[in-house]
């Protein structure tokens, strides 16, 4: 049906809607079962059996499989019942990893479900001639819905009403400018999309104006559903450091694949038998190669993205969370982020006094008097309800009504004994407001507005001692207004600015002004601490803005403060050579922010940028890491950004980076760790061919070692709370490595004290008993449980003594059970099936001495300043 070839009129009665009221309930419940949810067709969902198939498509995996079937064949030729332990165990292994894998994939895809909710788009519906707000997914044809500038769109509509109305189709047109609309505009018949005036299409937002419209099509059926193919956005959770360490894979598989066919040749040349040496080649391989190492580091930055939910940051994509840890300069908006968003009345000044006054509950009765002739002139109200306060209309005005009610002067009271009768509003021309109430039998105006003007309207009052007040005022930020008065015999019929304007009595000056954030100064410190730049960018008058930006420690003395129009007389390379000295930014446009980010971002500087309005979605954008606001924000602004804050303020982002730098040293943690392992494990094999023409362990004991102290103890470590000393640091730099500072030469050295460690105890425990499998059972305690000792060191690269050693609650059940699943193969009857034997009591004693060896050597390591801090 052609809605925009039909009257306003005419497309409500096609829709079987009311143009006041809207649907019934009962409509709405119709339409919901014939239309279903205003949504596009989702891809369909993998099932739990996808995904556990999907887990065997790793290289490693299928060699490992095809090790299993090598060894099921073999046992079954051999027909002993103990040969079928290894392929048995390679099959659980290999299984238990795919079911971790499909838990983990259903988990992650809950959880960006559940924050996709949060963030999801909502509509103002008219039901029943109520208003509410509803899920956009909740809309049915024929709804009613109201649309202001910086709204998305959430259906096809056609406008029933519209006023100085602009939307971006972009998405459908391919037209840059903003769209007018109109909803009485006249369309041809078959009018291309574009030329639908007065249409509003699903996707698209406003950028202008206010309308009222009825939805015409929903889901599918929208023009955006019909070319969903080619908007839909494929998103790739993969993460640019998830790429880096899969190459890194790669690369240790190239490695560990060549020393397996040094093993296995040394192996065969020394009479070893091919299946055994065989079996100990391709183990070998899979533990020496961290495949499990992208898998944990989602779990890690998951795990991270709930933190930061918890934290009122809601992130978009997982990428940038690590973006967050390198943020080195925020970009924050004054007003809501880092001041309170509600003025606050804080001195006034009354004739006849000399200087202002502080206000507070108990205000001298001059100021009283002041605060009370300022209320009642004033449209705006105040709810208060316990400890929480409403403030309802103009944010001053209700600063001063709330000033009046602190000071016992409630704004119905004063109207009970004062009724308006009469008013002239304010208006940018005239910059005054006046109104007229019955005081005791008398006529009295109240005028209140801008000093400058209202005092060349007055006739009594020291009005130059108020002039220098005012400017003391203005001096300190606040926003000034001044109040007046004057008593008529009669109340006119239509009352004129003109009149009732002149020959006032100076009455008075109120000062107010938007308090900072009390957590936000504490939070510019933690920033400086931590080497990042706070800026502000804000619309407000210069002197405001560096008035609390001084306040607030963002503006240090020798910084500058400038305005947009500075901005706009400077040259792109001006702008990069001042750029560091200038921490204000006042009076701004949205073409200003994407500069001043562009600039510092020149400077190879990481940039956080805050935003709430349509305009400003493009610097969103253009930032590294954009930070939309949850309260005030519109859905533009929070579709451009890649983190929405749910509390709208400053200290949250200061959080966010917070939490993103310990979840990349968290990350930097779990690799040192595994890649430790790893290396230790293929240097023991390795070295022990080369030297001894022995396996030192089977295939079976690698495979045990692989699964018991690598994965559950590297999952727990990339939980670790983030160390409090993180904002003492620099932040990262935006191209340096997940090695950088020594960590790849660390990783090495550890996998040396892992094979010194097993090789000795090997060495030792076949020179005593003259049984290789005495050897290897020595080796395997060693390798697997020196491990779980590491994994404690690695939590923080301060002292262990110094963090507390068992402060990861999920760290120490990790090791608990991987400390009992070695402890079940070394002393219970599985241990023939491993292959592994029961050894004198001396040995015991030096396998538990060679164990602890890495907490010392690692505490002297640190002691001794080779595993620094970043700063």
């Amino acid at each position: 049906m052609d809605f925009y070839n039909m009257r306003p009129e005419e497309a409500a009665r096609a829709l079987q809607t009311d143009m006041e009221s809207g649907l019934t309930e009962k409509q709405v419940s119709e339409r919901k079962e014939q239309y279903g949810e205003n949504k596009l067709r989702e891809k369909k969902k993998k099932t739990n059996l996808q995904r556990f198939l999907a887990q065997f498509k790793d290289v490693m995996i299928l060699i490992l499989l095809g090790a299993a079937a090598v060894s099921f064949v073999t046992a079954c030729m051999e027909g002993e019942l103990q040969e079928f332990f290894e392929p048995v165990l390679i099959l659980a292994i290999v299984v238990m990893n795919a079911v971790i894998g499909m838990l983990q994939e259903s988990r992650a895809e809950k959880a960006l479900e559940a924050l996709q909710k949060m963030s999801a788009p909502h509509a103002r519906v008219i039901r029943q001639g109520k208003e509410r707000m509803v899920e956009a997914s909740e809309l049915v044809p024929g709804d009613l819905i109201r649309l202001e500038a910086g709204d998305f769109v959430p259906a096809d509509a056609r406008l029933l009403k519209s006023a100085g109305l602009k939307s971006e189709e972009s998405a459908l047109t391919g037209e840059s400018v903003p769209a007018d609309k109109d909803a009485e505009a006249q369309i041809r018949e078959k009018a291309p999309l574009g030329d639908r005036d007065n249409m509003l299409f699903s996707g698209c937002s406003i950028t202008n104006g206010t309308a009222l419209a009825a939805v015409t099509a929903t889901g599918m059926s929208t023009e955006m559903g019909r070319i969903a193919d080619l908007l839909e956005r494929e998103k790739d959770d993969e993460t640019p450091l998830q790429q880096k360490l899969a190459k890194l894979g790669k690369y240790l598989g190239v490695i560990a694949l060549a020393a397996c066919a040094v093993v296995f040749a040394v192996g065969l040349y020394n009479g070893i038998p091919v299946m055994e040496i065989f079996m100990t080649a391709v183990s070998l391989a899979v533990s020496a190669i961290p495949e499990g190492l992208p898998a944990i580091v989602t779990i890690v930055l998951s795990i991270g993205v709930q933190r930061m939910v918890k934290q009122n940051a809601i992130i978009r994509s997982l990428p940038a969370v690590e973006t967050l840890g390198s943020a080195s300069v925020i970009c924050s908006d004054k007003t809501g982020t880092l001041t309170q968003n509600r003025m606050t009345l804080v001195q006034a000044f009354a004739e006849g006094m000399k200087e202002p006054e502080k206000i507070g509950r108990k205000n001298t009765e001059q100021i009283r008097q002041l605060l009370k002739y300022a209320a009642l002139c004033c449209d705006g109200t105040v709810e208060m309800e316990g400890e929480e306060i409403r403030h309802i209309g103009d944010p001053t005005e209700t600063a001063i009504v709330l000033a009046a009610a602190k000071n016992g002067m409630e704004k119905s009271a004063l109207f009970r004994e004062a009724p308006r009768l009469a008013e002239i509003p304010f208006d940018s021309d005239r910059k005054l407001m006046s109104t007229v109430h019955k005081m005791g039998g008398r006529y009295i105006v109240i005028v209140k507005g801008a000093f400058d003007i209202l005092a060349g309207r007055c006739r009594e009052g020291n009005l130059r001692l108020a002039e220098k007040i005012c400017g003391q005022m203005s001096m300190a930020a606040l926003r000034v207004l001044a109040v007046a008065w004057k008593e008529i015999k009669e109340l006119p019929d239509q009352p004129d600015a003109g009149e009732l304007e002149q020959d006032l009595n100076f009455l008075g000056l109120v000062g107010m002004i938007d308090p900072p954030r009390p957590e936000a100064k504490k939070a510019v410190e933690v920033c400086r601490r931590a080497g990042i730049r706070p800026v502000m960018i804000t619309g407000d008058h210069v002197a405001t803005a560096s008035a609390i930006a001084g306040e607030l420690g963002i503006l240090k003395p020798g910084g500058l403060a400038v305005t947009g129009a500075q901005l706009d007389e400077m040259s792109e390379e001006e702008l990069d050579e001042r750029v560091e000295q200038i921490s204000v930014y006042a009076r701004v446009s949205p073409e200003n922010k994407i500069r001043i980010v562009k600039a510092w971002q020149r400077k190879g500087q990481v940039v956080s940028m805050t935003g709430d309005g349509v305009n400003d979605a493009p610097a969103l954008k253009a930032a590294d890491i954009g930070c939309a606001m949850g309260v005030t924000g519109t859905d533009v602004a929070k579709g451009a950004a890649d983190m929405t804050l749910t509390d709208d303020n400053f200290a949250t982002i200061v959080e966010a980076v917070r939490q993103g730098r310990g979840i990349y040293a968290n990350i930097r943690k779990v690799v040192g760790f595994l890649l430790g392992t790893n290396v230790g494990e293929i240097l023991s094999v390795f070295t022990a061919m080369l030297l001894w023409h022995k396996s030192i362990l089977l295939s079976m004991q690698l495979l045990w070692i692989n699964l018991v102290t690598d994965s559950l103890p590297a999952v727990a470590l990339g939980m670790e709370a983030v160390e409090p000393d993180v904002m003492d640091q620099r932040p990262k730099p935006r191209n340096e490595g997940i090695f950088a500072h020594g960590l790849g030469l660390r990783i090495f050295l550890q996998g040396v004290m892992f094979a010194v460690l097993t090789l000795t105890g090997f060495f030792a425990a076949e020179r005593m008993t003259g049984d290789v499998a005495a050897g290897r059972t020595l080796a395997f305690m060693v390798l697997s449980l020196c491990q779980i000792v590491q994994v404690y060191n690695m939590r923080s690269e301060h002292s262990l003594f110094k963090t507390g050693i068992f402060g990861n609650h999920k760290l120490n059940w990790a090791a608990l059970l991987s400390v009992v699943l070695v402890a079940i193969v070394l002393f219970t009857p599985l241990s023939s099936i491993f292959e592994l034997v029961r050894l004198p009591w001396q040995l015991y004693l030096l396998g538990v001495a060679l164990i602890l060896v890495p907490l010392p050597v690692m505490e002297i390591s640190k002691a001794c300043g080779l595993i620094k801090h970043q700063h």
